[in-house]
């Protein structure tokens, strides 16, 4: 089978400099002078096969009773995850451009690339039997997808109704459909800090699934790459990718409850009580507070809440967050997949340990970075790791 090639032509966030002036990578945008000469730097992902043998099992910890097997490699880049009908696990990347589609036939898995050459085709959504990608320039759906994962054919293309901005900074994509039918997803800032059109950026938005009557969910919220919806309550939950260069311990990445549409979360002046320096001062008790820090530059993405009966009956309702690890921070952070747990008002109560062991703090070396999750019917866990192209799987018992 060859996968459907969709080649785009990459955009670019800034302009040119001027002759002579040197060009700041868009990372780098915000940094201080006294950092100038900062070794920090985004860690550049693994864009090659990782053979089975290399995939750092043997690192993998988690809770006592509970399993960790390698179960889906070979997809380099690997990132957001959706479940289809007939138990498809699509998978989005970001740098390499591609679009997986991985199928188990009877306890072996095997993957096939259904699109290639896109930009950044990150965000993935599933339902009504059609597979939709979001890509920073692009939005396609594929119907019937399951039906022809061999031969994917053309997808109809929806850019044109969904009219999602262009920019690459931050412009990569979370996308799932909520229990309203609606499909949402996140829009970045398109900078590390600054002023922008706040109808237009750091947005949680959500469309019809023909891209007609966008609506704003949430403002405010910097980068959210990771949401999900309360299973009693409906309400939605998000992650959210504080800004860097603002020193090792400030901002916090956070997790937030947005209970009802258009909520202001602060972003650029504030992430909780923290006014950020570098802004105009507003009091930050005018706008939504988190409902929990995820640490500082841990980069939080995705993000589900635990509907099923596999695991023990204190991870039932509860989030499970994957957080892919710091850069912006001395001292690396994250690099794993953490729980936060609910009391019966739906706050936070406690964000613990999960899936640990791919962060060597003695060593400051990294072999893992936990992008999403994702709950199986049967009630185990996935959990992506773009790092090493892997899919792992969490069970409980026997």
């Amino acid at each position: 089978m060859t996968p459907i090639r969709l080649a785009t032509a990459g955009l670019v966030l800034l302009s040119a400099p001027a002759l002579g002036q040197q060009q700041v990578p868009a990372w780098a945008q915000g940094r201080p002078d006294h950092m100038a000469q900062s070794t920090l730097a985004p860690h550049p992902p693994r864009m090659t096969v990782t053979a089975p043998g290399d995939v750092p099992m043997n690192r993998l910890r988690v809770p006592q009773g509970f399993r960790v097997e390698l179960w889906a490699h070979g997809m380099p880049g690997a990132r957001m995850m959706a479940l289809g009908d007939q138990g498809t696990v699509f998978v989005g990347t970001r740098v390499i451009g591609r679009v997986y589609a991985v199928t188990d036939q009877g306890g072996s898995r095997s993957h096939r690339i259904l699109a290639e050459g896109l930009t950044q085709p990150n965000g993935i959504a599933f339902k009504d039997g059609a597979l939709t990608v979001m890509a920073i320039n692009q939005v396609l759906r594929w119907e019937g997808i399951e039906g022809r994962l061999a031969n994917p054919g053309t997808p109809a293309d929806l850019t044109a109704a969904f009219d999602m901005p262009p920019d690459q900074h931050h412009g990569w994509k979370f996308t799932a459909f909520g229990p309203d039918g609606r499909l949402y997803t996140n829009i970045g800032v398109p900078c590390n800090i600054c002023t922008f059109d706040r109808d237009r950026f750091a947005l949680i938005v959500s469309f019809r699934p023909d891209g007609s009557d966008r609506r704003i969910e949430a403002r405010g919220i910097r980068n959210s790459v990771g949401f999900d919806w309360h299973p009693v309550t409906r309400e939605l939950w998000a992650t959210n990718n504080g800004r860097d260069w603002a020193g090792n311990d400030e901002p916090h990445d956070t997790l937030h409850r947005i209970r009802r549409s258009g909520e202001d979360h602060g972003f650029p002046w504030c992430v909780g009580m923290w006014a950020d320096p570098a802004m105009e001062r507003r009091q930050c008790s005018e706008f939504e507070q988190p409902a929990a820090s995820l640490g500082p530059h841990t980069a939080p993405l995705g993000m589900r809440f635990y509907t099923g009966t596999m695991f023990p009956e204190a991870y039932r309702g509860a989030m499970f967050i994957a957080r892919r690890g710091s850069w912006n921070r001395e001292a690396k952070i994250g690099y794993d997949v953490v729980v936060a747990k609910l009391d019966a008002q739906g706050n936070v109560t406690s964000v613990e340990p999960f899936l640990t062991g791919l962060l060597d703090e003695q060593a400051q070396q990294f072999h893992g970075r936990p992008v999403d999750v994702l709950q199986l019917r049967d009630g185990s866990l996935l959990v992506s790791d773009e790092q090493n192209g892997a899919i792992y799987r969490v069970t409980y018992g026997g």
